[in-house]
């Protein structure tokens, strides 16, 4: 463990917080508006609706949209407001009022999506290039039917012309993708998290069978009740049910998020120091989670590098100092594909990957033959990801201070004078992006991002010190004593939509804080990581 000396204040926070997320068997995210509307679409049957449609009703934006973030993150949940707006009125079980509100919602978010730039970009959220073509398609097969049919109490209101399809989609990506896995006779289990995407285009034989939400969805999980046999949706009300409970009548994007959380907020205290009164609660989490067979996010995905990485490693700075062979599987001869079947690389998972791999070199030499080449490779596929300018992107989370926090942290540790380089560019990018009140932020200054910022140029101190360094961290303290525990963090990860993990959050900012507080002492150590840091 680290020698930092901790104060009351942060010991007492972190032991509050783990003691928080260990009675929380769900996680601390908020509802999706995305995945609502598609239980509103898909699951009628579900008890709570009334509370669903009065939250699309709210959610709508003053320009028509739905969502977070940008005007290109807000396109899949749009469409996914618009399509359920129109399914409630087809099914004509509501109020005169709430159809006509329902119907004004409609005329509204049309618009929205018509204003939209229709060639992006769009950002690189899960399974785009399905679930945007197959929403498009749902929606102009309503507004037919609506057409078709009459529809009480709106006084002849028809809905206008239905969304062209972005470009850089392709409408035919849906059917294709049933259709391959049709003449393969089985649907993998990557495809389960967004079932709703293909649901519609598969025979009935192809629909997973199982208990629980479909792949941690409750979107995927309305959609297989809807398209498989009536016997099944009563395994989705027990499914669903729970979810809506725990928020209130809403859901999030994926449910429980205890796996992820777990590990990122135990590797986040990490960083500054691991209290003593936290130690039992961390050791009890990483040995739950750690599974010689990989690592799952939650129950359902697939197992995945990422998370498998981050047990690990939490597992190391613990006192558990787990192999990293469930890693072996992910391993493609140059870095670590997320899962199974990745269509696009995370270096996120790979910098954790790389934490988990020199952590157990250090405590294992004699793996050297088998994992000092890995490593190295691993080193060099970081650093030839890195942009010019100095930062790192990532598929994970739209802002680059995350993806370079990571990168930064991981070469810093095990890249040796190879990566000085690209630490040393990071670290000038870093301090060129500095917003003048002291934050950092891709859209705005956050108190995440600034965390993220502030934890590359501690990173960094001890090689790069300059005047310049310091003022520039000195700032970025003052900001977050100040804006810190506001309780809202904007959403900024990437699922099919954007959200946030509060817990994750709250553990990364709380870690910061109290190392730039103690940061002149740290300064002062010798540069090599220390046990905990390993």
């Amino acid at each position: 463990m680290s020698d930092t000396v901790v104060s009351a204040t942060y010991s007492d926070q972190a032991a509050h917080l783990v003691a928080r997320i260990d009675q929380d068997r769900w996680g601390s995210v908020r509802p999706s508006f995305y995945e609502t509307a598609r239980v509103i679409s898909a699951a009628p049957w579900l008890t709570g609706e009334s509370r669903r449609i009065a939250y699309l009703l709210q959610e709508q934006a003053p320009d028509g949209s739905w969502g977070e973030g940008p005007e290109p993150y807000r396109l899949l949940p749009t469409l996914s407001g618009v399509e359920a707006a129109l399914a409630v009125l087809r099914r004509g079980a509501t109020s005169a009022e709430i159809a006509r509100r329902l119907a004004t919602a409609v005329d509204r978010g049309l618009a929205a999506l018509r204003a939209l730039p229709p060639a992006g970009p769009w950002p690189d959220t899960a399974a785009a290039e399905i679930l945007v073509p197959s929403l498009v398609a749902k929606i102009h097969e309503q507004i037919a039917l609506i057409a078709r049919d009459e529809i009480p109490d709106l006084g002849g209101w028809r809905p206008g012309t239905g969304p062209a399809l972005p470009r850089g989609y392709d409408q035919a990506v849906p059917a294709y993708v049933a259709q391959r896995y049709t003449a393969a006779g089985s649907l993998p289990v990557k495809l389960h998290h967004t079932f709703e995407g293909v649901a519609g285009y598969l025979p009935r034989a192809l629909i997973p069978d199982g208990q629980g939400l479909l792949g941690s969805s409750p979107a995927a999980t309305a959609a297989r009740a809807a398209a498989a046999s009536p016997a099944s949706a009563a395994g989705a009300v027990a499914a669903l049910e729970p979810v809506a409970q725990r928020y209130g009548g809403l859901f999030p994007e994926a449910a429980p998020i205890l796996v992820f959380e777990r590990l990122w907020v135990a590797a986040a205290l990490a960083r500054a120091h691991l209290p003593a009164a936290t130690l039992p609660t961390l050791r009890k989490w990483a040995s739950d989670i750690y599974d010689p067979r990989g690592v799952r996010g939650a129950p359902g995905l697939m197992t995945d590098a990422d998370d498998t990485a981050m047990a690990v490693l939490v597992g190391s700075r613990v006192g558990l100092p787990y192999t990293p062979e469930p890693l072996d599987r992910f391993h493609n001869g140059s870095h670590y594909d997320c899962y199974i079947g990745e269509d696009t690389g995370s270096v996120t998972a790979n910098a954790h990957a790389l934490q988990a791999l020199g952590s157990h070199l250090h405590r294992h030499p004699e793996a050297q033959h088998t994992y000092g080449p890995r490593t190295e490779k691993l080193r060099d596929w970081l650093i030839g990801q890195q942009r010019p300018e100095g930062p790192w992107p990532d598929k994970w989370h739209a802002s680059p201070y995350y993806a370079t926090q990571r990168c930064v942290a991981a070469l810093t540790q095990y890249g040796g004078d190879h990566a000085s380089s690209a630490v040393e560019t990071a670290a000038a990018w870093t301090l060129d992006t500095q917003r003048d009140d002291g934050s950092w932020g891709v859209w705005g200054g956050t108190v995440e991002e600034t965390a993220y910022a502030a934890q590359i140029l501690l990173s960094t101190a001890a090689t790069t010190r300059q005047p310049r360094h310091d003022r520039a961290l000195d700032r970025a303290e003052t900001y977050l004593n100040t804006a810190a525990g506001t309780g809202h963090h904007p959403a900024l990860w990437h699922d099919k939509t954007l959200y946030a993990p509060q817990a994750m959050i709250d553990a990364e900012v709380l870690a910061v804080r109290e190392m730039l507080r103690t940061r002149h002492g740290l300064n002062a150590q010798r540069t090599t990581p220390t046990d905990a840091e390993r």
